[in-house]
């Protein structure tokens, strides 16, 4: 568990109150409710379709969901897309990483990182590949930067991602199963960064399978089962003593492989 500390009367960075989302026919959030503290790192659980990613996404505006509130930083997001001016400005202040690095080939490590600072917040070349440099560094490879994204490993593309994330200087990382597409020694990398982040005091949500890394890292486990919270609370207590059968169920199978 994590031995930072967080402000629990600080006004929520995330405030989601009865989100609900649909596929189509197919309700794939039901009624959720969520608040993320300032500092605070939040990991998300559950099976392979229980929308953990969704849920993630509506954070952003990358899904749009049919109702319910949801407060970004102050900002309300509106339901169905409806043309919202906190849209843009919640994206410049929210990072995400994904399952996908999502680099564009074309481009050098540096040139990566420096693309969004540049074009989006009108820094000048030399601020933005001062900075980009200096988050290679922080996440490892500093030493990678004229190289091309074909010429790197996975596990440094997603640092490469991350450090991309970082250069806008969000105040919320959210991380959609960043390391699911990497192989097993190229995970450990990613996630060290990760750590390191937490440890800085940086707000995230994450969604991972990697059970150890959210023990280790979360201020909160939330678990959720088809679309809903089914329990949330302090690593220890969801890991070492679930109230739910459902959660119950799920990390027995998890936690025995």
């Amino acid at each position: 568990m994590s031995d930072r500390t967080t402000d629990s009367t600080a006004t929520p960075i995330v405030k989601m109150e009865k989100l609900n989302k649909n596929f189509g026919s197919l309700h794939v959030l039901k009624d959720v409710d969520l608040s993320v503290t300032p500092g605070e790192v939040v990991v998300i659980i559950g099976a392979s379709g229980s929308g953990k990613s969704t849920l993630i996404r509506c954070i952003n505006g990358l899904e749009e969901f049919q109702s319910g509130a949801l407060e970004v930083d102050g900002r309300r997001l509106e339901p169905d897309g409806r043309a919202s001016k906190a849209l843009q400005q919640i994206r410049t202040e929210v990072g995400m990483v994904f399952q996908q690095f999502n680099l564009f080939p074309h481009l050098t490590v540096r040139d990566n990182v420096t693309l969004a600072p540049r074009k989006v917040r009108n820094a000048s070349t030399a601020e933005a590949r001062e900075t980009a440099d200096r988050l290679l560094d922080r996440v490892g490879i500093a030493n990678q930067a004229e190289k091309y994204p074909s010429q790197l490993s996975g596990g440094q593309q997603q640092r490469v991602a991350l450090a991309r994330a970082l250069a806008m200087e969000p105040r919320l990382m959210l991380f959609d199963e960043p390391t699911s597409a990497l192989d097993p020694e190229m995970i450990g990398e990613v996630l060290d960064a990760m750590r390191e982040l937490a440890r800085e005091g940086m707000t995230m949500v994450i969604v991972t399978h990697e059970m150890t890394f959210a023990r280790e890292v979360a201020d909160r486990v939330i678990y959720i089962h088809q679309g809903e919270i089914v329990e949330e609370g302090a690593p220890e207590q969801v890991f070492d003593n679930p109230q739910h059968e459902r959660t119950q169920s799920f990390l027995s199978r998890v936690l025995t492989h």
